[in-house]
């Protein structure tokens, strides 16, 4: 690897009411804008045209003009997908001077974050990256992915997840409560989810608490 190649730190981002931004008015553009909003953002999108419908949505602000610098006030973040350059090397100065997580689509050069491929279940995301250098092999893992983990896994997260806060209450072992969780997402669950439903495994990680 290049001392010059960025290692990135993944993350996941809470941007739930906070203000976003996209530059652009095409297909990624408006991709992005939508991906955006299902994550809770206030997204300003701004474009003197846009090839495509807009999500219907009370988050969502489209300013039909060119990119100004102000338009990033207060912004959590900043997506520039743009087919004109110099408005992607604009915005991704301004983002970086005022601090703003900046990302150019497809020019990793000009990013300060990129957007990982992703496989969604409900509360479990599964992101691919390869930092940049191949956003296409990434989608194609993504889809190998999709196949491996199906709807399935978005019903044994959200049991999981609704015993947590009472697991953690009532075991204050730390050992043992790792054992417990271990437990409640072993592959014998799972098996018990798809053969019987989410109702049998909710009662089979109840008895397992109470057991604890």
């Amino acid at each position: 690897m290049s001392k010059n190649t960025p290692r990135y730190y993944p993350i996941n981002l809470d941007i739930a009411g906070r203000k976003c931004v996209v530059v652009g008015g095409g297909k990624v553009a408006l991709r992005k804008v939508r991906s955006l909003l299902d994550a809770g953002g206030r997204v300003v999108l701004i474009s003197p045209g846009v090839s495509g419908r807009l999500p219907r949505a009370k988050a969502l602000r489209l300013a039909r003009r060119r990119y100004r610098a102000s338009d990033l006030k207060n912004a959590a973040l900043v997506i520039a997908a743009t087919d004109d350059h110099a408005v992607n090397r604009k915005v991704s100065s301004d983002a970086r001077k005022r601090n703003i997580p900046v990302n150019v689509v497809d020019q990793p050069d000009l990013c300060t974050f990129i957007v990982p491929a992703c496989v969604r279940r409900g509360r479990l995301t599964l992101a691919v990256s390869t930092g940049g250098a191949s956003p296409l092999l990434a989608s194609h893992i993504r889809k190998e992915i999709e196949t491996t983990y199906g709807p399935e896994y978005a019903d044994l997260v959200n049991v999981i997840g609704e015993l947590r806060d009472e697991v953690i209450r009532k075991v204050p072992d730390a050992a043992i409560r790792r054992e417990l969780f271990e437990k409640m997402s072993s592959p014998k669950m799972l098996k018990r989810l798809r053969e019987k439903g989410k109702r049998s495994l909710r009662a089979a990680l109840r008895k397992l608490v109470a057991e604890a």
